[in-house]
């Protein structure tokens, strides 16, 4: 095997934490305050954005901030304490500020609010579906919004009414049983609140764009016969007042997919472009590089425009229409491009070992990132020659114990695999530490430099904590991608255990006490970990599944599984191989902690249930814990504590022999 680390990285590890510092904890993730949602107001000095943060009780709270350019002191604005704002925009005069809004309590869905000239903001929409998403009209009096409709839509009778389903996705994470809802698109006057629906139909519309010309809203729908297991969305416009919707993307693959979380399609200035990414062929789905594609209004040519072997994700026209920003995945990190589509010239506007998660651009050209690297949550920080920190968030960092990342390297079949390595802040040379591997989510996705507060607080606890991004992973490009494809638990077991040799072999490691575990694919991983390696001696599987034939038909993914695997009845072979863990549980030793979330139809609770039956049946240590009314993400902040004290007790144990005994919990 081929090593490389950062060898200054190790030296400065030996000189130990400041003794001022305190030791980052379990408190302190859940501090951690999120940022997001970046626009600045037309006068080009102050960007509003969205602070998520702990708010009273046990929850979070979302809630708009802004802060001048040139002055940079933020503050909050139309801040409540029992609900949650989300998605700023301006109208272009800068009269309104609209946003969304929702209450805390799960019955009140998000709506459209708007604040005039400053003043305290006012509801605009009562749609029985909610707000998903909204663009206003040019001249500021109105907004085309996404609202779910349907029979049982906004209805809470004493005695819920059977549900109905007849298409072949049954659930999806977040919307619960698919039944007639539909997402459709509504016109709402801003003055006095009025709705007019002007999309309808049997199929979904998504994500809104009004034309600077006020002539045309863009959105995405997938209209194709079998729209659940064909990835068909498409680019449309369609009047404002409504009619027949014009389809503008011309190719048979997903254009602005929702699923692939990389925005919608957004308008040139002048009206007559539309930029949005597209997807590689349906058949390799997500482990094709998603590229960007404008289309011409008027003729109605799509061009592909500076492809490149990388994932983009949301593209927008700059303020003059000569260029496009757009953010590129790159080997454990994401950068902010501005792309000229005339010669397909990239030009990197950020750069290093950082994360780039949005941005803003001003109408004088200034733009704002939100960005942080391994040692430093997201910032809201300026784009220019000496860049400032706009946002006062998560400042109290600095003060922390942190663990410092090191970038490592091995060979593997003739891949380089790469990964990241935290030591625990008072290391010393010669020490060997217990070590936890992280296994991340996908399997399409990729451990970054970025602020991992789980992994700081693993390390905290006396942890080596190792991160690899296995064949599988993004950011290196389709081939490196498609290596694992239908391969779930072959090529990325081979990657993590030699990851793991990398590190006993770098003398940090203990041998002796390896664990593992993740959340989503990295929770399945976890289950083909401890089914394939012997090594392991504790684990905790969050969201995995190890019995695909129990999940097909159960979580959301019948599509996906179709396009990469087949159907199960037709290849029974490369279904019980991929379902391993399950149908060789008896090899399984490694105690293990099953955690799952009870309304997540992402990957369901069924897919724990099933392997901490089979391996507790065997007498293996384990147990397994329901987060109750969670989607695939918890956010409710007693259980995030939760999970993280239960993870580092459970190691502790098995790994250290530390504490109590934690089935007793």
């Amino acid at each position: 095997m081929r090593h490389k680390i950062l060898a200054t990285m190790l030296v400065a590890l030996v000189s130990g934490p400041t003794l001022a510092q305190q030791a980052f904890t379990t408190e302190d993730l859940l501090k951690i305050e999120d940022l997001s949602d970046p626009v600045f107001a037309p006068d080009s000095e102050t960007v509003v954005y969205v602070v998520t943060a702990p708010g009273e009780g046990d929850a979070k709270q979302s809630d708009l901030w802004q802060v001048n350019w040139k002055q940079g002191e933020a503050q909050p604005i139309q801040a409540t304490l029992d609900r949650d704002e989300s998605s700023p925009d301006f109208s272009k005069d800068g009269r309104i500020l609209a946003f969304l809004r929702s209450g805390t309590d799960d019955n009140e869905t998000a709506q459209l609010w708007v604040s005039e000239n400053g003043a305290t903001a006012r509801r605009v929409s009562e749609l029985p579906g909610g707000v998903d998403a909204f663009s206003l009209s040019p001249d500021g009096r109105s907004a085309v919004v996404a609202s779910e409709v349907g029979e049982n839509v906004g209805r809470t009778p004493e005695v819920p009414v059977p549900i109905v389903v007849d298409r072949i996705q049954v659930k999806q994470d977040g919307r619960d049983w698919l039944d007639d809802r539909r997402s459709q698109l509504f016109r709402i006057d801003l003055a006095s609140g009025a709705a007019t629906q002007i999309t309808s139909g049997d199929f979904d519309n998504w994500m809104p764009s009004w034309s600077p010309d006020g002539q045309w809203i863009a959105f995405v729908s997938r209209r194709c016969e079998r729209a659940d297991m064909d990835p068909c969305s498409d680019v449309y416009i369609v009047p404002p007042t409504g009619g027949e919707p014009r389809r503008i993307s011309l190719s048979n693959n997903a254009d602005a997919d929702p699923a692939n979380e990389a925005g919608g399609p957004q308008w040139s200035p002048d009206s007559r472009s539309l930029v949005w990414v597209r997807a590689g062929e349906a058949a390799k789905i997500w482990y094709t590089p998603a590229q960007l594609v404008i289309a011409d209004i008027a003729s109605g040519i799509n061009r592909e425009v500076a492809w490149i072997d990388r994932w983009f994700y949301t593209p927008r026209w700059s303020v003059d229409g000569r260029s496009i920003l757009a953010l590129i995945e790159q080997d454990r990190d994401t950068w902010l491009a501005r792309i000229d589509p005339a010669g397909d010239q990239i030009t990197y506007l950020t750069g290093g070992k950082r994360f780039a998660y949005d941005y803003a651009e001003a109408p004088d050209g200034r733009i704002a990132v939100l960005d942080g690297d391994s040692n430093t949550p997201t910032q809201l920080r300026t784009l220019e020659r000496k860049s400032r920190i706009l946002s006062p968030q998560n400042s109290w960092v600095a003060n922390r114990q942190l663990a410092q990342t090191q970038d490592v390297s091995f060979m593997v079949d003739g891949f380089e695999i790469h990964g990241q390595l935290l030591l625990p802040p008072d290391h010393r040379s010669g020490d060997r530490h217990s070590l936890v591997v992280r296994l991340h989510g996908g399997p399409v996705y990729q451990f970054s430099h970025e602020f991992m507060a789980d992994w700081q607080v693993f390390a905290a606890s006396g942890y080596a904590v190792l991160g690899i991004n296995p064949r599988g992973s993004s950011g290196r490009g389709a081939a490196f991608a498609q290596a694992q494809m239908a391969q779930w638990g072959g090529p990325d077991v081979r990657d993590i255990m030699s990851g793991i040799d990398h590190v006993i072999g770098l003398g940090v490691a203990d041998e002796n006490a390896i664990g593992v575990g993740g959340w989503s694919y990295g929770g399945l991983l976890t289950n083909y970990m401890i089914a394939s390696d012997p090594r392991i001696k504790a684990a905790v599987s969050g969201a995995g599944m190890a019995n695909f034939f129990g999940g097909y038909g159960v979580d959301q993914y019948v599509s996906e599984y179709t396009l990469e695997l087949g159907r199960p009845w037709e290849n029974v072979d490369r279904w019980m191989r991929l379902s391993y863990p399950f149908f060789h549980a008896d090899k399984i030793k490694a105690p293990t902690l099953f955690l799952c979330a009870d309304a997540d139809w992402n990957v369901p609770c069924t897919g724990s249930q099933q392997l901490y039956t089979a391996i507790h049946d065997l007498g293996v240590p384990t147990r397994l814990v329901i987060y109750p009314g969670e989607n695939h993400g918890l956010t409710v902040p007693s259980y995030i504590r939760d999970r993280m004290d239960r993870s580092v007790a459970w190691y502790d144990y098995y790994l250290r022999g530390k504490g109590e005994p934690p089935l007793g919990k």
